[in-house]
């Protein structure tokens, strides 16, 4: 058993929060002598313990020490996250202040170290398109996508999107650029706004300014506190790749694809897990119903694996350590003792723990090419690393291309984004080969192609309007709340409405954008959520009921929906046309397997 007196040596930050004692935790900071980061043997910062604790002077102490909030522990949740656990809304406004500040100035500090790269890597032009793609009937038909257009010359990026916001109820189309200019001193960043003509500019400095602009409002703090805790991640450890094969039988070889003019070899991911994370335990019975009735039916039909994680304080009698922020009465001998196992015991500090976890399988796809004119290192991981600081969905691209990937350039990628939605980004019409692009003029040189690029492509064009700073006028925030909660709120709302599925968006802005305003619907996750829920669920029943008998999707009862009866005999069309497709190519292939025995008869 280790003693306090070891405690104090080896943890003395974790010490003083441990006991809040956040005059002598505030002394021991203003010497810098102490690492502000290091974690304890349960992988806790002192900012991390104090947040789990919910000891707010020694948070406070630590936030204005400039302690980073972006951090997680072992199980990997994040401080925002455990802050909401304790349910102090001031605990809470506090952190998120100081996380969306830290967000912030980490996106202003990387962008010009980033541009830097890109500068010493061949200018070039390549459009990267994102689509969105599941199996289930209607949801497909609905995804938002979008083609991105990026330029790069030097130090300047330029990226054109079509998407002008996402408006409560419906995707509303735009055309905008992002164009980013590297400095000596730092970078500029330009909003330009075609329709209107208008153009934001943004000079990538990090200052103490910015610390007023990111105030969280009552609303966003009080809706983290209503509903539940949620993270989505990829879990990587246990993906392989292997090479996909065609043919039959013996004659079976290695899987080739041309996406886009190049020949591709294609490989799958398998045992690609995508994990969900819930926890509930600050949520009141109310909101634990609430939520619970709001629990997609998809999950159910889907085969999601859901396991619960809900351990059982082991609640001993210790007046001293006895508190709502440690049930489990941990000693401090006990926590910062490695030989002593708390999870094996099911103890823990904190609130005790409601957590669900929920895996689904998944096979990601690759299309690499050996030849591709691009560099995915030099040239393609900025743009994505750039596109990541304020994109939760560039940021899971770049953990999956960024693992040990077999050889090629990744012309198309196939990764799973939630456990209904794929993401399938395909890279097409590099140095505008394939279609002409204004601007973008393409050269041979010898044995290579490439591109040259006009310098007014990275300029304010002369007739827009200059505004003036993005960011200052309260227009755009960088505190990326919940990306993914607006993009599947935004899915399910173009589900809900009537005739948005012709539609096809892109994601760049919905990804940064605040979320819709609620308080004057403040039922919206649940009586919209419900009939989403009924819509997809009667969508789901009569696929499966009709799956095996076309004639019957034919015959439905006229009083169903007009537009789901429609969706669905379009899914079955499609399905229909996928296995002639699969028929005639494998006729072709006996076609071709008996010409080869054939001739191998009369060649004896």
């Amino acid at each position: 058993m280790v003693t306090e007196e070891f405690i104090k040596s080896e943890y003395p930050l974790h010490w003083c929060v441990w006991k809040n004692d956040y005059k002598t935790l505030a002394g021991l900071l203003a010497k810098k002598e102490h690492d502000i980061e290091r974690k304890d043997n349960r992988g806790r910062t002192p900012l991390m313990l104090a947040v789990t604790l919910g000891h707010l002077e020694s948070v406070r102490t630590l936030l204005n020490a400039e302690a980073n909030v972006n951090c997680e522990n072992l199980n990997g949740w994040t401080v925002v996250q455990e802050a909401v656990a304790t349910g102090d809304p001031e605990l809470l406004h506090m952190v998120l202040e100081r996380r969306d500040y830290q967000r912030y100035t980490s996106r202003m500090a990387g962008i010009p170290g980033l541009l830097q790269r890109l500068k010493e890597a061949p200018d070039f032009y390549v459009e990267m398109k994102w689509e969105f793609t599941s199996w289930v009937p209607l949801v497909s038909r609905m995804c938002p996508s979008d083609t991105y257009k990026v330029y790069k010359q030097g130090s300047n990026v330029r990226i054109d999107t079509t998407l002008l916001g996402f408006d409560h109820t419906s995707w509303q189309r735009g055309n905008r650029s992002y164009v980013f200019q590297g400095h000596n001193d730092g970078a500029t960043m330009m909003e330009i706004d075609h329709d209107l003509q208008q153009v934001y500019c943004e000079q990538m400095r990090t200052t103490d300014d910015a610390l007023g602009i990111l105030i969280p409002n009552e609303e966003s703090v009080s809706q983290r506190l209503t509903t539940p805790i949620v993270t989505t991640y990829i879990d990587t450890e246990k993906i392989s790749f292997e090479r996909n094969k065609a043919g039959m039988w013996g004659w079976r070889s290695d899987k080739t694809e041309a996406v886009n003019g190049y020949d591709c070899k294609v490989f799958s991911a398998t045992n690609v897990e995508l994990v969900t994370k819930t926890r509930t335990e600050h949520l009141t019975d109310t909101d634990k119903a609430r939520s619970k009735n709001n629990k997609h039916p998809l999950h159910n039909f889907l085969g999601i694996a859901e396991v619960g994680e809900n351990p059982v304080p082991a609640i001993t009698p210790n007046e001293e350590y006895s508190n709502s922020s440690n049930p489990c009465n941990i000693t401090p001998e006990e926590y910062f003792d490695k030989n002593i196992d708390l999870d094996a015991q099911g103890r823990d500090i904190g609130r005790p723990k409601e957590v669900n976890v929920k895996v689904q399988k998944f096979k990601a796809n690759l299309w690499l090419c050996e030849n591709y004119p691009l560099s995915l290192p030099e040239q393609i991981l900025p743009i994505v690393d750039l596109m990541a600081i304020s994109s939760s969905h560039f940021a899971k691209l770049k953990d999956f291309i960024q693992m040990q990937l077999p050889s090629g350039f990744p012309v198309k990628i196939e990764i799973p984004l939630f456990h209904v939605l794929n993401a399938r980004i395909t890279f097409g019409n590099i140095f505008a080969m394939d279609a002409e692009v204004p601007h973008v003029t393409k050269i041979q040189e010898d044995d290579r192609l490439t591109c040259v690029l006009d310098e007014s492509l990275f300029r304010c064009p002369a007739s827009y309007t200059q505004i003036g700073n993005a960011g200052a006028d309260g227009r755009r925030q960088f505190s990326m709340e919940e990306e993914d909660d607006l993009l599947q709120f935004a899915i399910q709302q173009s589900l809900i409405e009537s005739g948005t599925e012709k539609e096809e968006v892109d994601i760049w802005e919905a990804l940064k954008a605040q979320k819709p305003s609620r308080p004057e619907t403040p039922n919206l996750l649940g009586e919209e959520e419900r009939q989403l829920q009924r819509a997809i669920q009667a969508s789901l029943e009569l696929y499966q009921k009709n799956a095996c008998d076309p004639e019957a999707l034919d015959n439905a009862s006229p009083e169903s929906d007009s537009d789901l009866h429609m969706a669905l005999l379009l899914s079955q069309k499609e399905q229909e046309r996928e296995r002639q497709r699969e028929e005639e190519e494998r006729l072709k292939e006996e076609k071709m397997l008996e010409e080869i025995l054939q001739l191998s008869l009369k060649e004896k």
